[in-house]
């Protein structure tokens, strides 16, 4: 598909896309740390093995773990409220967003401390969106709160559930004494017993896999991000998909909305109500053929779908309406129909995103490894400590991923190590100067990626 661009803009577009890419394989050698450190510190695999085998899983992962994450990640920033007709402030956005993020994650891993990606990421996006609110005649940031909201939970929960989860397992496992093998320090050079290394490989292959599910969506969520907002008429709305079909799901919505009680609504669900029928009404002014959508067509019917489904989503949510089993089952079918229309990647994107992720993941792993195996806690890490860490971060960011959250590898894991640190000795267990670093690298990271974004957004939107 041609993008249909000045020769200028094609080159800058491409630019954009190789440097997103960048970003997920900074990403992969930022994160590899979190899956391989264990096995590393235990001897269970050697080096090279692990970050190769590490690296095929977050590529598969990738391809395993949908598009939720990256949805969300994308209506964070509501990007057709955000761009004009002029291509130069889509260009603006982007790089805003691609030069925050990548600064960051690069000068958090040349100073070996184990920040988060999505924190990098997320943080940039809403700086774009609040100083959009800047800008003469603007008087909203275009942030999806709510989405914000969620995300921002799910970001400050994980790692303390990775904390005190990996104390419990700690715990579990020394009452069930299964020997104190398991919890004594590897001999040097010494690979540890059958038993125990299969474990270790395949918790460090759950965290790879998990990894690649969950942070591989935000690499795609940002390449959407980006197609959307340089060549909306492609990549606005899934031309792929049968505008016939786009229709039936609008009048089958539109059919239960027209039987809401809306005697029953508050004032606000109301409000929410007449802007859905609103926005349905224009759908229905639908062309035929989604391919052919201008720039303005596409804008206009994914800002109509978007409001259609989140308004009704939120009268749903109030808990005013009572409707029949069958009418909810339609009018979620009818919802779920209109989201796959701007809900989607193409499969060349999730590709792209795998390659450079787990790519990423085979090199430059050894600066965070170190912070990770050495410096969080005083002892060496132990079997019981490294299995225990890596199958809660495991589990949470897959857990995560199946809810469409999206999690920081990093902290989950590295909030897991001093779980298990303080499990074995108490908090005195704990190096304080790796653990204030770390800290400090996750309250700093929200705020100077969001200046940073919005400072180069602004700056950017005056000079192009």
């Amino acid at each position: 598909m041609g993008f249909e661009l000045e020769p200028s803009y094609t080159l800058l577009l491409f630019f954009c896309l190789l440097c997103a890419c960048g970003f997920e394989f900074v990403n992969g050698f930022h994160d590899t740390a979190n899956a391989v450190a264990t096995v590393i510190y235990t001897n269970s695999l050697p080096p090279l093995v692990a970050v190769v085998l590490s690296g095929l899983l977050n590529f598969i992962g990738v391809f395993l773990g949908g598009i939720t994450v990256a949805m969300g990640i994308v209506n964070l920033l509501p990007v057709e409220s955000l761009i004009d007709q002029n291509l130069n402030h889509s260009l603006a956005m982007v790089f805003a967003l691609l030069l925050s993020a990548i600064a960051w994650n690069l000068g958090t891993w040349w100073l070996g401390l184990p920040s988060s990606s999505s924190h990098t990421l997320i943080g940039s996006i809403i700086g774009v969106g609040l100083a959009f609110s800047l800008l003469p005649g603007e008087h909203q940031a275009a942030v999806n709160w709510s989405k914000a909201g969620e995300i921002g939970m799910s970001l400050l929960i994980s790692p303390l559930f990775g904390f005190a989860s990996t104390i419990a397992l700690m715990l579990v496992l020394r009452r069930l004494n299964p020997g104190p093998k398991l919890f004594s320090e590897p001999p040097k050079r010494k690979a540890p017993p059958a038993w125990i290394r299969s474990i270790l490989v395949l918790t460090c292959s759950g965290v790879s896999l998990s990894h690649g599910a969950n942070d591989g969506q935000k690499g795609v969520g940002l390449i959407m991000l980006i197609l959307i907002g340089i060549v909306p008429a492609q990549f606005a709305l899934d031309a792929g998909r049968n505008p016939a079909e786009l229709k039936a799901h609008l009048t089958q919505t539109e059919q239960v909305l027209a039987r809401f009680d809306t005697g029953r609504l508050s004032g606000p669900e109301r409000d929410a109500y007449r802007l859905a029928r609103t926005n349905l009404a224009d759908l229905q002014q639908v062309p035929t053929d989604v391919a052919a959508f201008s720039k303005q067509d596409a804008f206009r019917i994914r800002k109509d779908i978007l409001l259609v489904t989140r308004e009704t989503d939120r009268i749903l949510k109030g808990g005013n309406l009572t409707l029949a089993q069958a009418d909810q089952a339609t009018l979620k079918a009818g919802m779920a129909g209109m989201r796959r229309y701007t809900d989607y990647a193409p499969r060349w994107v999730i590709i792209i995103i795998s390659l450079s992720l787990g790519l990423g993941t085979m090199v430059g792993w050894k600066r965070i490894v170190r912070t990770i195996g050495e410096k969080i806690g005083k002892q060496h890490l132990t079997y019981a400590q490294g299995m225990s860490s890596e199958l809660v971060a495991a589990s949470t960011i897959g857990l995560s991923t199946y809810l469409g959250l999206p999690v920081s590898t990093t902290h989950v894991l590295s909030s897991g190590i001093a779980g298990s640190m303080v499990a074995s000795k108490g908090m005195n267990n704990l190096q304080p100067a790796t653990i204030r670093n770390i800290a400090l690298a996750w309250v700093l990271t929200l705020p100077v990626t969001m200046t940073m974004s919005g400072t180069i957004y602004l700056l950017l939107r005056s000079i192009l």
